[in-house]
C-alpha cells in the first residue's frame, strides 16, 4: 500500500524522522511546517492521510484539522506532546482518525499509517513500488539501489541518503544541516562541511558535467536542491 502523506510539523527534525520513515516504508511525503502551509498542501496535492502535531504556528492543528473535515474527507492521525483527556477528545471529536502522543516510536506510527489507510481505503489499488523518481534519477529504499539514466551507480550509505531524500522532494531546497540529519544513521561523525563532500561526489556520478552541473544545484546561502521534476 503506497500512498502521499502530507505530515504537518513545525519540529524540522521530528518532521524529517517521519519523512524518511515514511520513504522506507515505499510513500511519498510532503512536509510542512505551520498551519496555513498545511491547509494550502492539502487543497492543493490532495494527500491520502495527512499526520498533524496539534502544536502548529499560524492555525493550530485543532484548526487544521476542523477545516479538513468541514472541506473534505482525508484521514487526519494527529501527533503531540499534549495528553490531557481534554485534548485527546477535542482531536477524535474534530473527526482526526488516530492520535499518537510524544514522545513515540516511528515504527508503531508507521504500524498507525498503515491501519488509517487500510480503514480508510484512500491508497486502494496504487501501485506498490518503493523506488522514487525525479531528473531521471530512480532511488530504491528497500533494494539500496540507485539508477542515473538507466545506469547503476554506486552510492556510500552517506550519499544514498541524501539522495534518497532529494529525489523524494525534486526542487525543494535543502540547507546543509538537513541532509546532515539524513546521514545520522550512517556517519554520525560528519559535519555540515562532509556535505559538500557528498554532493560534489554525487555530482561525479550523476552529472554529464560535474563542474556545471544541471541536477544537483547549488542555491547559494542556503544549500542544495535537485532539479528537474519527477520522473
Amino acid at each position: 500500500m503506497c500512498a502521499h502523506v502530507l505530515v504537518a510539523e513545525d519540529d524540522e527534525m521530528q518532521a524529517e524522522l517521519i519523512r524518511r520513515s515514511l520513504l522506507s516504508e515505499g510513500h511519498t511525503a510532503t512536509v510542512v511546517h505551520d498551519g496555513s502551509a498545511a491547509l494550502d498542501a492539502a487543497r492543493r496535492l490532495r494527500p491520502d492521510l495527512v499526520v498533524l502535531d496539534l502544536m502548529l504556528p499560524v492555525i493550530d492543528g485543532f484548526g487544521v484539522c476542523r477545516v479538513l473535515r468541514r472541506d473534505d474527507d482525508i484521514p487526519v492521525l494527529m501527533l503531540t506532546a499534549r495528553s490531557a483527556e481534554d485534548d485527546v477528545l477535542l482531536g477524535l471529536e474534530l473527526g482526526a482518525d488516530d492520535y499518537m502522543t510524544k514522545p513515540y516510536s516511528p515504527r508503531e506510527l508507521m504500524a498507525r499509517i498503515r491501519t488509517v489507510l487500510r480503514r480508510s481505503g484512500r491508497a486502494a489499488g496504487r501501485r506498490e513500488d518503493p523506488v522514487v523518481r525525479a531528473a531521471g534519477i530512480a532511488v530504491d529504499p528497500e533494494r539500496h539501489e540507485v539508477r542515473c539514466d538507466g545506469a547503476a551507480v554506486e552510492c556510500t550509505p552517506a550519499e544514498f541518503e541524501i539522495l534518497l531524500a532529494m529525489v523524494a522532494e525534486p526542487e525543494r531546497v535543502f540547507s546543509r544541516r538537513q541532509l546532515l540529519e539524513c546521514t545520522r544513521g550512517t556517519d554520525r561523525a560528519s559535519t555540515e562541511r562532509a556535505v559538500d563532500v557528498h554532493i560534489m561526489n554525487l555530482r561525479r556520478k550523476t552529472e554529464a558535467d560535474p563542474r556545471s552541473p544541471a541536477r544537483l544545484l547549488t542555491v547559494f546561502g542556503v544549500g542544495y536542491k535537485l532539479s528537474g521534476g519527477r520522473g
